[in-house]
């Protein structure tokens, strides 16, 4: 049955990663604009001749029916050939792959900020509930929403770097500069998840099972962590796939906030160069890596709740 389960999720996957694919290549191609004229723009006035242009244009296959540099993209998109940077003259994937381990990092970094704090906070705000822990998790979560992610990395570069001189306001020079930053990724989700623990567990805690084991006299962390937290953590397990999104779409914020040298800042250059193929290859390789991070989650779910891969009510 798990083995069903996973095949059907994996087909899943191959149809939103190709629905993906239609998307980038459709946006990029929607923009106003010749794309050619755009990313010579910041060229000399004498190199812009065109000739220059059309050679440009050739070279991209910008000449070639859509379907068929669709049908070259998506060619080039499954045998990891993403293309070349107009700007940078290097494979988009060399590109990628050097900037990944900063981007993948910080990512990583916050969902560990987002996932200690907020778990934390919705565990002592379910266990008391009516307490100040419990409305300053109601606070986070709000923080979490409102809160935009610029002003909040700025803040705590003010606090962290320059009233209080803890940590590096900028770089990427080992692993205290790397607190901030995954700090504030981390505290736009930690509000989220505490909330979401706060309900799992307070809706776990009446349960027949866990009143069993009170009933057998087992002590108060036996029943919270064996019993109660440890199928409460389900629901929360699974919104952190969503999160980890949240993270990537954050990392190009906070890695312009905090220069730090990522997937994120280097995907605004490329906006900023006008570099299509470096564009579309970076867009494509993290919506890529949100969706296998989504499956990794909905299969770790399924593993420890059968209920979710038998189709049952959970």
């Amino acid at each position: 049955m798990f083995a069903n389960y996973l095949a059907g999720r994996v087909a899943q996957l191959g149809i939103v990663l190709l629905l993906v694919s239609v998307a980038v290549f459709s946006i990029l191609h929607a923009l106003p604009g010749d794309p050619v004229q755009l990313m010579l723009s910041g060229a000399e006035s004498g190199s812009v001749t065109p000739e220059r242009q059309e050679q440009l244009r050739e070279e991209m296959g910008l000449n070639d029916p859509l379907h068929v540099q669709y049908g070259r993209f998506l060619q080039g998109a499954v045998t990891a050939d993403l293309g070349t940077s107009v700007r940078l003259r290097q494979p988009v994937l060399d590109l990628i792959l050097d900037r990944l381990g900063s981007t993948l990092a910080l990512s990583l970094g916050g969902i560990l900020f987002a996932v200690i704090i907020g778990v934390t906070t919705g565990v002592m705000a379910a266990l008391k509930q009516g307490s100040w822990m419990d409305g300053f998790s109601r606070v986070l979560a709000y923080a979490g929403v409102s809160l935009p992610l610029f002003w909040l990395g700025l803040l705590l570069i003010l606090v962290f770097s320059f009233w209080l001189p803890w940590f590096p306001p900028a770089g990427s020079a080992g692993l205290r500069s790397l607190v901030l930053p995954s700090l504030s990724l981390g505290l736009l989700s930690a509000g989220v998840i505490a909330r979401l623990t706060r309900a799992s567990l307070l809706e776990v805690l009446v349960e027949d099972y866990v009143r069993a084991a009170w009933a057998k006299g087992l002590p108060k962390r036996i029943v919270y962590l064996r019993h109660a937290l440890r199928n409460a953590f389900l629901p929360v397990l699974t919104i952190l796939g969503l999160q980890f999104g949240a993270m990537l779409a954050g990392a190009v914020v906070t890695e312009t906030v905090f220069s730090r040298p990522g997937l994120g800042r280097l995907v605004v250059s490329a906006i900023l160069w006008k570099d299509y193929p470096l564009v579309q290859g970076i867009v494509l390789f993290m919506a890529t890596a949100y969706v296998l991070v989504n499956l990794l989650v909905d299969v770790l779910a399924a593993w420890l709740d059968p209920r979710i891969r038998d189709g049952a009510p959970a």
